[in-house]
């Protein structure tokens, strides 16, 4: 195929060989013919690489061959076709690249992604002009990568046989690498020095040890360092030598903890009667509190109490996290007493329960998932009569459910096209005596409690285009009202989930800082591993009131939605390293509301090669009016503002996200270790406001002017009257 003038062939070439039989001095020869009629063939070119580079690895990756013309590859030592030369400046410059790039590759550099992105993207356009440039062709060849396991990547190396008893001969005078074998061993030097600094501290005098100017700000610095910052031994030190002074900040609580060395029974004793003069600190830093890095059993019941004085509404806010911790008895407490709180907890843990991966998850967890559903049934069953209420609603709904699984197992199962399977589903729906879901004694819905539904309308029941066909359905609420949801089956909506449960909760941020950016963060709630409910909604252009002042003849409340939920979800997506977007999963309302829907690429995944930092197109700015216009500058506003906003709710994020690492949530099972890390990243907090907004500037600047598929159609035709266009999700 060609793109952009060259010539892309996309094959790989399997050799008869085994690497075990491969000498060190291997090389492939590969030539390019010209065939121009039967057994008329001319070579366009030829070059040779040796499969083995200087230190006996197996090369991996793009590697760029010159090509030599009008001969074929020469195999022989020396080649005289030899595809990886040094005979001039550019190819240096293209030799050291490729070398920086491996480095990158191999993990002996640090990652930034942003940083890595316009890197490599500056890589690519330097040895495209070179290449161009040259008075040769260049071939570009892939050697294969090997991955296995958890490892990202291994090396196949070059092994004489009998290698391990060769005595190594040094033929220049290298340095001599000898390893160390107290390198793991404790530091004594640094064990007494803790000792020393702790013990002659403990006494009376550290009650009135005030920091002069310069150590108050040294403490300041280190009690807002993020979550993720690991101390140093001074730090350590230092926080202990002002343990007492700092009792009155409630946000230093948790950096004094990670002081305490544990194993010593005297500090830890001290670190606990310490615990309980405390200011007590705020219940979202209490959630850092039972992350895996405190497993003192009395620090962890100390955030429990903290938790406990968190009203319904921000405890249901961070349900999802504290199902992934070990709090049975209080979860079941708290549930007792709130119908909503029941609900959710209810159908959080259930899902836990049904997971079966053991690839990441070990018995025991499993085991405790199992724990809590049985308590939780028996303390409902002992409660008085509303919680007994409770419960037996609980298992109507989960009878509901099994029975629409059921119903959209037998609709899969129908040959044919959507067509006929939605009039199979409508069939079946109607006929409430075999599935008996048009008729029901009114429940709560699993999706939204608040919501008790008698019923489903069968004609209305619809199947969507898409792979698993998800259902829409409307159900029939209290008082003649219709509510209407999607059903997949088969689909793990966990993700999903956890993203809206993020985007709901940052809306609570900004809105609580007076910032309204008119996000849509709907409801998605996974009922097992394979299926769940997600709010339905019906989103279309329709006539727009033409309004003389208002830009492009349209409203300007309209226009001010559109342009505060742009902003919304370009920095929200952003953070969350939202990938994979493209029109069906960007949606507008009439009313001018943009938002994101499918979130099955997060923490900077992306199917697309060299994604954009921020989902901004330039067909979103046009639809501002265009870089020049007041609505953009005002777009640019608000994304800095809500930047700012929530780097300064950094910490409680990132707790919620270091809740999760153990769950099964696709993309943070592949790296749990990483993923606090990757969203810290985004926040960039190693700058100050003013860098963050240059640095928000930047992003902005390079997303407009970057690929990315153009947004919903109807953008460009704000200014046109009566113009209608259906858009169903």
């Amino acid at each position: 195929m060609y793109w952009n003038n060259i010539v892309i062939w996309n094959e790989w070439l399997r050799l008869p060989v085994k690497y075990p039989d491969l000498p060190q001095s291997a090389q492939v020869a590969l030539t390019v013919w010209d065939v121009y009629g039967p057994g008329r063939a001319t070579p366009v070119g030829g070059t040779t690489v040796t499969l083995f580079g200087k230190y006996g690895m197996f090369r991996q990756g793009m590697h760029d061959l010159k090509v030599w013309p009008g001969v074929e590859g020469d195999g022989g030592e020396p080649t005289s076709t030899p595809g990886r030369t040094s005979s001039s400046l550019a190819e240096d410059q293209m030799g050291r690249l490729a070398k920086l790039t491996k480095a990158h590759r191999q993990g002996h550099m640090v990652k930034v992604d942003w940083l890595d992105r316009l890197t490599f993207r500056e890589i690519e356009m330097i040895n495209e002009r070179e290449k161009r440039s040259s008075n040769f062709m260049y071939l570009m060849v892939e050697f294969p990568r090997v991955k296995t396991g958890e490892k990202p990547e291994y090396s196949i190396v070059y092994y004489e046989k009998d290698g391990d008893d060769a005595s190594p001969v040094l033929t220049s005078a290298d340095i001599v690498k000898v390893p160390d074998p107290q390198m793991c061993m404790e530091n004594l030097v640094e064990s007494k020095h803790h000792k020393l600094a702790r013990s002659l501290r403990c006494g009376p005098s550290d009650h009135d040890l005030k920091p002069n100017a310069a150590t108050r700000d040294q403490l300041n610095v280190i009690v807002n360092y993020p979550p993720t910052k690991q101390l140093s031994s001074e730090e350590q030190d230092l926080v202990w030598k002002f343990r007492y002074y700092l009792t009155t900040q409630e946000k230093a609580l948790t950096k004094f903890l990670k002081c305490v060395n544990w194993a010593l029974p005297g500090e830890a004793k001290q670190a606990l009667e310490l615990l309980g003069k405390w200011r007590p600190m705020d219940v979202e830093d209490s959630l850092e509190l039972l992350s895996s890095q405190f497993t003192n059993p009395t620090v962890r019941r100390y955030a429990v109490t903290r938790l406990q004085q968190a009203d319904d509404e921000d405890l249901l806010m961070y349900l999802l996290q504290l199902v992934q911790q070990d709090l049975c008895t209080f979860l079941i407490s708290r549930a007792c007493k709130n119908s909503t709180l029941a609900n959710y907890l209810y159908w959080y843990v259930i899902v836990e329960c049904e997971d079966q991966d053991t690839q990441q998850r070990d018995l025991k967890t499993h085991n405790m998932y199992l724990n809590v559903i049985g308590r939780f049934s028996q303390a409902l069953l002992k409660g008085d009569k509303s919680v007994r209420v409770m419960r037996s609603l609980l298992a109507s709904q989960q009878t509901f459910v099994d029975r629409l699984v059921q119903l959209m197992k037998a609709v899969q199962r129908e040959s044919g096209n959507r067509k006929k399977k939605t009039e199979r589903l409508q069939a079946l729906l109607a006929d409430n005596e075999k599935v008996n879901l048009c008729e029901i004694d009114p429940i709560p819905l699993p999706l939204e409690p608040s919501v008790r539904i008698s019923g489903i309308v069968p004609d209305t029941a619809t199947l969507f285009k898409s792979a698993l066909m998800p259902a829409k359905l409307i159900f029939k609420a209290e008082e003649g009202k219709m509510y209407p949801i999607i059903f997949k089956h088969g689909d793990d909506l966990r993700q999903d989930q956890l993203i809206l449960q993020i985007i709901s909760l940052m809306d609570k941020l900004l809105r609580k800082e007076n910032l309204d950016l008119k996000l849509t963060p709907y409801k998605v709630l996974a009922t097992s591993t394979k299926h769940g409910d997600l709010t339905h909604y019906t989103l279309s252009f329709l006539s727009f009131c033409t309004v003389d002042k208002g830009p492009y003849g349209i409203s300007s409340e309209v226009m001010d939605t559109y342009v505060k939920s742009c902003a919304g979800y370009c920095v929200i997506t952003y953070i969350l390293g939202v990938g994979d977007r493209h029109l069906d999963n960007l949606l507008l309302t009439k009313t001018g509301k943009l938002f994101h829907i499918d979130f099955g690429y997060i923490l900077g995944r992306d199917p697309k090669p060299l994604p954009p930092p921020m989902k901004l197109s330039k067909e979103m700015v046009e639809g501002m009016g265009g870089m020049q216009s007041e609505q953009y500058q005002e777009f640019r506003k608000q994304c800095y503002t809500a930047f700012l906003h929530l780097r300064r709710y950094s910490n409680l994020i990132l707790n919620l996200f270091s809740l999760m690492v153990d769950a099964n949530i696709p993309d943070i099972a592949l790296e749990p270790d990483k993923t606090v890390k990757k969203v810290q990243d985004k926040f960039r907090l190693d700058l100050s406001d003013e860098e963050a907004v240059h640095y928000m500037q930047s992003l902005i600047d390079e997303s407009v002017g970057a690929l990315f598929a153009a947004v919903v159609e109807q953008i460009h035709k704000f200014a046109q009257v009566c113009r209608k266009s259906l858009y169903t999700v």
